[in-house]
């Protein structure tokens, strides 16, 4: 089912991402975890794709498995990194084919090793490219990616705002935004954004920090402000994984729902291929 018709029925949606996994021991785990998640009936569920195009078989391989063999309502993400028009359509076609009618269309990080996005000289510069060319050739529904504290390429989020809306105009049926830890960003960003003339749904990522080291990692990852408060509380438990788990799974909860209090329509967890943290938030919510 296409995500975009989930929204006739459902106010608010609850999804899982996950990545594949990178060998035979990831898997098991993989496995195992995803187990306990799927016990939650997510709306939806997502499947990364590496950077360049460099898990392409494995999400895809992943995605038909969710899909076709689990059962769940499945996006495959999918960039245009070193990739040509022919290479887009017909991976866009073997995914459609296989049943996948949802993808998350972005265009991607350079291959690792590269500081910037070159296009290939027969492919897209930029997500709206990407976007309009899926969606003029194949009948799909489209998710796109936005982010509350500005892309960190962009040199304002005004001007981050007005590519996004590039994006809508180019056929985005909904966006999934970035983690962020600070409430009042998503909610200023979705103001900011109707203003500009976006009324699709935004659904809020989130990411609980389980870890002391997650903290620097997530916020140099994606450019999202850490809470001093979140820093401080944890900082005297550093070494005590125990303590900075409960920590951060309080918080994360407080988050969640704070978010949907306010209205936000659903959750979109950043699972990271673990079940424990996503379970218990997701239980707690529905209490």
């Amino acid at each position: 089912m296409k995500i975009i018709d989930l929204f006739k029925t459902q106010p608010r949606t609850y999804s899982f991402e996950f990545f594949p996994p990178k060998d035979e021991i990831a898997a098991v785990d993989f496995g195992i975890n995803t187990g306990q998640l799927l016990k939650l009936t997510p709306s939806f569920v997502s499947v990364t794709y590496g950077a360049g195009g460099s898990t392409q078989e494995r999400t895809f391989a992943l995605v038909d498995f969710l899909q076709n063999k689990i059962g769940l309502n499945t996006m495959a993400h999918y960039t245009c990194v070193n990739a040509d028009r022919e290479k887009v359509t017909a991976d866009i076609a073997n995914l459609t084919k296989i049943g996948i009618e949802n993808l998350m269309l972005m265009r991607g990080d350079p291959p690792k090793g590269e500081g910037a996005f070159v296009p290939h000289p027969n492919g897209f510069g930029n997500a709206s490219e990407l976007i309009a060319f899926a969606k003029q050739n194949f009948d799909i529904c489209a998710g796109g990616a936005a982010y509350p504290e500005k892309h960190p390429e962009a040199v304002s989020l005004d001007a981050d705002l007005s590519n996004l809306k590039k994006k809508v105009d180019a056929g985005v049926d909904f966006l999934l935004t970035q983690l962020f830890f600070v409430n009042n960003h998503y909610f200023n960003f979705v103001r900011a954004a109707q203003l500009k003339g976006i009324s699709c749904r935004i659904i809020p990522g989130i990411i609980p920090i389980t870890s002391f080291s997650q903290i620097k990692r997530f916020g140099a990852m994606s450019g999202a402000e850490v809470p001093e408060e979140l820093v401080n509380q944890m900082k005297p438990y550093e070494y005590d994984n125990a303590k900075i788990y409960q920590i951060g799974m309080d918080y994360a909860i407080r988050q969640c729902r704070d978010l949907l209090i306010m209205g936000a329509p659903g959750i979109h967890f950043y699972t990271l291929n673990k079940s424990r943290a996503t379970v218990e938030i997701f239980e707690t919510l529905l209490k």
